[in-house]
């Protein structure tokens, strides 16, 4: 059971802004949809708002929601706070808003309320008859998490605004990664990369990481292996095989590493140095500090 607000549950159990709201063809006035997500996905949300074309004041708004208990709470909250807002003051409304007026979410649903953000910004780009251009670049780009068709701008662009760190966050927030997995890796390279470039401290590591690179969480085994698999193939072997080497990845036992060295790094006297400050110091700095690696025969 998820632990809930007081507010939550009673807007779950009591939405008053349900429902649809129908363009009467009153003077002065426009009816405007905005809608995000699909059922296919889990979550989809339709927003309706009412407005007075003279003062670009919201009159009135409802929602139609298909989803979890957050998801309808986070509608109902959002369709109160737009109310009397005028069209700009509206777009302001963050998802932390959202949370924060419902007295909190889960982590895990946090996803609804950016949702419910993405609905109010695409109701008002329909009301405007222009397109949605305060994220347009999020269907532009390399899909990353193919499960939900999650771009890499949006990805970016959802770590940046609410300084996420883990890519457990990132899925919490919307859904990448929460399918079958395989982009996690990919979006933990996001976040480092992230970090890099920002001026937010990254959360304490949980294993006492000195570099701010590591993840905060521990990473499933499948996660941890496609992360090493990452970092080797994109970032360790082409300089190996710049020089006539190469490595594969032969076995991944806890924070115990065992690769095979191929190439001239198979036959090379260096090939110690080429394991301790080619790969294992990599492989510590992007994933633990625990991290030993060792080569095996072929």
């Amino acid at each position: 059971m998820w632990d809930y607000t007081d507010k939550v549950l009673e807007f779950f159990y009591n939405p008053k802004n349900q429902g649809v709201l129908e363009d009467k063809g009153e003077t002065g006035v426009k009816v405007a949809v905005g809608e995000v997500g699909s059922i296919a996905c889990g979550d989809a949300l339709r927003l309706h708002i009412k407005v007075q074309e003279d003062t670009n004041k919201i009159l009135d708004a409802r929602f139609q929601t298909f989803g979890c208990t957050s998801a309808i709470a986070s509608s109902e909250a959002l369709v109160e706070l737009v109310k009397g807002k005028t069209i700009e003051e509206a777009l302001k409304i963050s998802n932390k808003e959202i949370a924060e007026y419902l007295g909190g979410l889960p982590q895990e649903k946090m996803h609804c309320s950016v949702m419910g953000q993405e609905a109010l910004e695409a109701a008002i780009s329909n009301y405007r008859g222009i397109p949605l251009a305060a994220h347009d670049d999020d269907d532009e780009g390399a899909i990353i998490c193919t499960c939900f068709g999650i771009t890499e701008p949006k990805i970016r662009r959802i770590i940046k605004d609410n300084k996420l760190t883990t890519a457990e966050e990132v899925t919490n927030f919307i859904k990448a990664g929460g399918g079958c997995g395989t982009c996690l890796a990919t979006i933990d390279d996001i976040i480092i990369e992230n970090q890099r470039n920002s001026t937010f401290t990254p959360k304490a590591t949980s294993n006492n990481g000195k570099n701010g690179f590591v993840s905060d969480k521990p990473l499933t085994p499948v996660q941890k292996i496609a992360l090493i698999q990452k970092i080797l193939d994109e970032e360790i072997r082409p300089i190996l095989i710049a020089d006539g080497g190469d490595v594969e990845l032969y076995d991944v036992d806890g924070d115990r590493i065992r690769v095979i060295l191929q190439g001239a790094c198979g036959s090379c006297s260096s090939s110690l140095a080429t394991l301790n400050n080619a790969i294992e110091a990599k492989l510590k700095e992007r994933i633990s500090h625990n991290i030993s690696v060792e080569a095996v025969n072929n």
